[in-house]
Formats: C-alpha cells, structure tokens, sequence
C-alpha cells in the first residue's frame, strides 16, 4: 500500500479527532514514522490496524469511520492536483462510473506497483445502476461508498443513495455488488439518441483491420485465439489456435477469465502478462573466475566483475475487449506496455512493430529522452523527502521537549485549553477543597552564611530533585519554589476526594529525602519543617511573560502560617486538614490552639507517624534521625542547665565578697579567712546569714591581738550595716535557686 492512503488517515487524524488521538495511535502500533511518504510503499494491513484502533478508542462503528476516512480522502487528493483527473473522467456521474475502472489505469506510472480494485456497471436505469467491486484487500467496502458519495457531490452535483446488496468472498478476492440509486438522466438521454440514430452499413476487409492493431486477438467462445496480429505472431508463432489461459494471465480487471465477463467488462481496460518468459535479460552483477592461463599457466587469477543476475523478460499487452455481432467474436484491440527502449530491446520489438495511429512510438521515444531528466529529478525528490523526514523527527523532538517543558510550567491540562485559544480569563477555576502544603529548610540563613553561593544553588537543586522525584508516586502539583521553600498541592486542577492523605504521604516522602542531604561545610543533615492547610482556593493563569500556575486565597496564607510554627522533621496541620483525614491511619499529637489571620483560635495537630493495616506504626528512615535530635536536645539543655547553675553561684558570690572586703581586709577571699582564723571557712551558699559573718568577726577579733577594743567596736558597727543587703542577697539566691530545681 502506498503512503498517500496512510499519509491521508494521519491528516484525517489529525484533524477530526486531534493530535493526542494520532499520538496514542502511534504509540499502541509501534509507528516510528511522522509521516509516510505518497510514493513508498507500506504494509497492507497497517491501514485497516489503524482505522479499527481509531473505532476502539472513539467507541465508534468501524463502518462509519471507513466512510468518514473516504469522504475526507477526497478532499486530500486535491492538494497533490488528482482532483483535475476526477474531473475529466466524465461529462456526468453515469460517465464517471463507467470509466471508473480505469482511473488507477492514469496513476500507474507515479504508483507503478498498485494493486487497484475492479468495478464494472450492469443494469443501468433512468434511477440508478448496478456497480460491481472486486478487491483484493478486505475491509474497504465502506471506504469506496464514502469516495463515491463524495465525488458525486462535490464534482458532480449529484446525490447518490448506495446501498449494499451482497458481499462475499471469493478466495483472496472481496467481492461486493453495490446499488446506487440517483438521477441517471445521461442513461435517459443516450437511449433516446441511440433509437433516433440511423446505422450506417460500411463494410471493412478484415486484413486492413488487422493491420490497423498489430496486436489485436480475435477470441472465440471458447477463449480459442483464432486470429492475432502481426507483431505478436512473431513473438509467439504457435498462438493460433491455442487457448488464451494458456499463453497469457489476467491482470485485470479482477475476474474469472470467461466469455460472460469479458462482455459484462466491455468497459474496462484489460492487461494480460505472459505465462512464460519471452527471454532471460543477464546483469552483470557476479564474481566470475576467470582463467589467465594467457597471462600465466599456472595461475588463476580470481577478479571482481559484475555479478550476473538472470532477470526474466515478459511481454505485457493492455487494450479493449469489444463483441462483434457479425462474427460471433470478441476481438482484443491491444498495445504493449513499453517504459522505456531497454523494455523494447529485451522483447525484441521495434518501432515499426508499433502502430502508427496511436501514441505507442511517441510515448516510448519520448520517454527515453526524458528518463534521464525523470530519473534525476525523481532521485532529488528522493533525498529533499529524506531530509525532510529527518527535519520532521527533529522538528517531532524538539516539539516534545517543548511540551515537556510547558507542562512542567503549567498543568497539562490547562496548557492544552491555552492552546485550543482559551483565554487566561477562562481558566481562573475555583476549588472547593483542597490542601495546600508549605516546607522550608530549619536555619537556612545560618547555613548560607558558611557557604558560597554556588554550595547553596547546589543544595537547593538537590533537595528539589529529590522532592520531584517523589511527586511522581502522588497526586500532587508543584506550585513553585521561593529560595528553600517549597509550595504544593493536592485537589487541583484535577479534583480528588484524596487530597489530604496524598500531601501528608508526600510530606512523609520529603522527611525522608530531606535527611539524605548534607550541609557541605560540617556534614550535618538538613532539617525541613512542613505546614498543610486545607480550604478553599482559587487557581488560574497569572502574567504573560514566563506564565505560572498560581494560587490565591485564605487556604495559601493559613499553610504558610502553619508552616512557620512548626518543628523541625515535623509535620505541622490545621484542624481541617485534620477532619480529613483517618484517625485510624495517621498517628497525632494535638497542640496548643493558635489564632491565625485574626480567626478564632483553633487546634493544631503533629502528624508523627502513618500506621499500616494492622494499626502498627510504620519506621521511616526519618523517624531515627528524628530521634537522635530528640536525644541530642535533652543532652544540651542539660549542659545549659549546669552551666546556668554554675554561673549563678559565681556570678552571686561576687557581691557578698566585695561587701566584706568593705569591712576588713581580712575577708577579701575565703583562703585569706582560714589562714588567719584557722576554723572558720566563708562560703557563698544559700545558708549564709549575718550570724555567720559577725561570729566570724568576732573570732578573728579574739585570735588576733593587735585589734583592740575600739576597732572590734567600729568593725561591729560596720558589720551591722550590711545586714540589709545580705538579707536580700538570701531572698534572691533562693528564689534563682529553686527556680533552676
């Protein structure tokens, strides 16, 4: 089958039922091809594998496809100009009928190796006629009643009503007898003219006759040759007297050869072939080994020549079969199909063996002298179509990697309405419920601070590849991406009952990427944190430089909120999320209530874990790093924690110090005190009082002689003074005191 039969369902395709549907076709049949060229040949049965595939998809009859693809197949052609040849087949619809079997016969030099159906009319009347059709492919019944449908109406300003009276097969034959019912005035009018028309009686020797077709056949009703002419008496001596089926085969029309059919067929171009082959044509082509005893006796040189290749050599012959009423015969009037002069050569024929009154010398002639012009453009077509297949599978390529990336920006389905021409206006759509979802890196300035610009980009494109890949196992839609902040949802375009459970299972999928990436400068693993909300938003088109799929309403803001109060490896929901969700799945850990955007408070939830069936919770890998955190913050405020006692207690002991030292040089530090006193030792605590300090005055004052009486009174006065303050000093250490148990 030829590629404009298949080139024209493509486009048809394309056309009727969209780029998509040819796509799928493509895909489903193994199709590596974007277009078929009209003049190469393809697989018989692909046409009929694509039609039936197009029925199945579409939910449509088979039939009513064929007839579609046939009606439009008319129109097709009249880009290549085939229109002109429907044209000038006949003055009316009963003209173009009759000479309908002929029209493939036009086309055989640009599609030599056609296999054309047959048609023939039979019982013709003032409202219709009989048309019979024979193919040898199945399944393109309908096919031709569309072509015909068609072509009555648009070149001929016909209606015709076909009807299918019977359909059979007949070996690899299809045969189909068809009633087409229109307005046959032609029928009318020649009737009348051929019973007003007066017969002339000329009478004409039969050897001029004869001379006139040089290769003509008078047949009997026998199919016995009982005469020929000249030309093909010399090529076959013995063909008097032989049977037709004997000496020829019948190409077409398609038929059983017999004396009933050959008058049913007057109409129609008969080709036969001979059975054997006038002569074998040898092309070098070979390896021969040739003997060089000439050149060397004891040698034989092996040489590269042409390999030969035996090419059998048939004579073809197309004409006219015509009933003579006098003779009680059919005479066959005949010329031979010659291409060019090597076909001439090869059959032993010559120009004088040609008729003079018709075209057959001028047309071999003339088509020697333009082969080579014929050859040479055909051979240039060959390859600007080969480099135009090339450019259309690049073209193809290059078309996919632009689709990609469009719906990459934007839903698949908005883009194909922006590209049906609907405006951005119509695409603003409202969701009733969804969830949205919003993460960001825990500390990420702190982290850029130690790293250069290129560290970060690279940090950024592995987490966000690592997040893409796992919104490729859920629901979800990657609305944008804002420094280390990530914007999802689940609902939209496409509604889904779903939406909560999908972003909380592609939260959980993020949890775990997230741990696998690293801070370059210390190794330490990133830490997101992750905020859901559900409600209602808006969605459309926003901008026409680098347009994007944007969100707004309440629902966006409420998750970017939620988002910011979360934990780190947390999983921060609202309550409507929340009533979305299975309890029985998810495990929760309810937190305080939390005003949001001036609403009234509402409760929050932790989701930590996802249970399976069996209600047990499922380990993710995040759960152990989670855990380590949670391991490494107890230990750190525990270390804050000694830390804030110790530097309490030096921090404390410092004033009661000083205010001693104001009394006596003696009490500048604890060491100075037990070397002068011996027993007694000054600690800051929190049972210090000023009992202790006046009694250890008082035995510093017994221990050393050289204070007499009037300073052991002054350092009693003095010591009184900063009771007050130590009192205070007491109040304060108790309550940092129990503070810190």
């Amino acid at each position: 089958m030829y590629g404009l039969l298949l080139q024209s369902a493509v486009e048809i395709i394309r056309d009727k039922y969209g780029q998509e549907t040819w796509e799928q076709i493509k895909t489903t049949l193994n199709i590596d091809v974007n277009s078929f060229s009209a003049f190469q040949q393809y697989g018989e049965t692909l046409f009929i594998r694509i039609v039936q595939l197009l029925s199945q998809m579409k939910n449509e009859p088979l039939s009513d496809v064929m007839d579609l693809f046939g009606i439009e197949f008319v129109s097709y052609i009249s880009t290549y100009g085939y229109d002109r040849i429907l044209r000038i087949l006949g003055h009316n619809m009963r003209d173009f009928l009759n000479g309908l079997d002929n029209l493939h016969e036009y086309m055989r030099y640009s599609y030599p190796r056609m296999r054309p159906p047959s048609f023939y009319v039979e019982k013709e009347t003032a409202e219709g006629l009989t048309l019979h059709y024979r193919s040898r492919r199945r399944g393109f019944v309908h096919y031709v009643v569309g072509q015909i449908t068609e072509i009555g109406r648009r070149y001929y300003n016909t209606d015709v009503e076909i009807e299918i009276i019977s359909e059979r097969e007949e070996l690899d034959v299809t045969y189909v007898i068809l009633e087409l019912k229109f307005e046959n005035t032609a029928f009318v009018k020649e009737t009348i003219a051929n019973r007003d028309s007066n017969d002339l009686d000329l009478s004409l020797d039969s050897n001029t006759f004869f001379e006139l077709f040089p290769f003509h056949m008078v047949i009997s009703e026998s199919l016995k040759i009982i005469s020929a002419g000249d030309s093909l008496t010399q090529l076959f001596p013995n063909i008097i007297g032989e049977l037709v089926r004997d000496i020829f085969h019948l190409i077409r029309p398609i038929i059983t050869l017999n004396w009933a059919h050959i008058i049913s067929y007057s109409n129609n171009v008969f080709e036969f072939t001979t059975m054997e082959p006038l002569r074998k044509r040898i092309q070098e082509n070979n390896t021969q080994i040739n003997d060089a005893s000439k050149q060397n006796d004891s040698e034989m040189l092996l040489t590269m020549s042409p390999q030969r290749d035996n090419q059998e050599i048939y004579l073809r012959l197309r004409g006219q079969m015509l009933y003579l009423h006098e003779w009680k015969t059919i005479i066959y009037l005949a010329t031979p199909v010659l291409e060019n002069l090597d076909v001439m050569i090869d059959t032993d024929l010559f120009i004088n063996d040609l008729s003079m009154h018709d075209s057959s010398r001028d047309l071999v002639l003339a088509g020697t002298q333009q082969s080579a012009e014929l050859n040479l453009a055909l051979d240039q077509e060959k390859q600007k179509s080969k480099a135009l297949e090339e450019s259309m599978k690049k073209l193809d390529i290059e078309m996919k990697k632009t689709d990609l990336l469009l719906y990459q920006m934007i839903p698949k389905k908005i883009a194909d309405r922006l590209r049906n021409g609907e405006t951005t206006a119509n695409l603003c759509e409202t969701f009733e419920s969804c969830t949205v979802l919003f993460s960001d890196v825990v500390g990420f300035t702190s982290i850029c601070a130690s790293l250069t610009p290129m560290e970060v980009v690279s940090i950024l494109n592995e987490m966000y590849t690592k997040f893409d890949k796992c919104l490729e196992n859920h629901s979800c839609y990657k609305v944008e991406t804002i420094g280390d902040a990530y914007m999802l949802v689940s609902g939209l375009p496409e509604r889904a009952r779903n939406h909560a459970s999908e972003i909380i299972d592609m939260a959980f999928d993020m949890l775990d990427a997230i741990i696998t990436v690293s801070n370059p400068t210390n190794n330490e693993k990133l830490k997101i944190r992750i905020g859901c909300h559900s409600g209602q938003v808006i969605a459309g088109i926003a901008g026409i430089k680098m347009p994007r799929y944007c969100l707004f309403g309440d629902a966006v803001s409420k998750a970017n909120i939620i988002e910011q109060t979360c934990k780190a490896l947390h999983i921060h929901i609202s309550y409507e999320t929340y009533k979305l969700l299975d309890q029985k799945l998810y495990e929760f850990e309810e937190r305080l209530k939390m005003t949001i955007n001036g609403s009234l408070p509402m409760n929050t939830y932790f989701v930590l874990s996802k249970k399976d069936r069996l209600g047990n919770k499922q380990i993710r890998p995040f759960h152990h790093v989670f855990e380590e955190m949670k391991q490494q913050e107890i230990e750190e405020t525990k270390l804050k924690q000694m830390k804030t006692i110790k530097s309490v207690k030096i921090n404390d002991s410092l004033p009661v110090t000083s205010k001693l030292n104001g009394i006596t040089q003696s009490l500048s530090s604890s060491n100075s005190i037990s070397r002068s006193a011996g027993s007694v030792e000054l600690t800051t605590s929190t049972k210090i009082n000023s009992n202790d300090v006046i009694s250890h005055r008082a035995e510093n004052n017994i221990t050393n002689p050289r204070i007499n009486n009037n300073q052991s009174s002054k350092m009693h006065e003095t010591a009184s003074e900063p009771r007050q303050s130590i009192t205070s000093f007491q109040g304060r250490l108790r309550s940092r005191t129990c503070e810190l148990l």
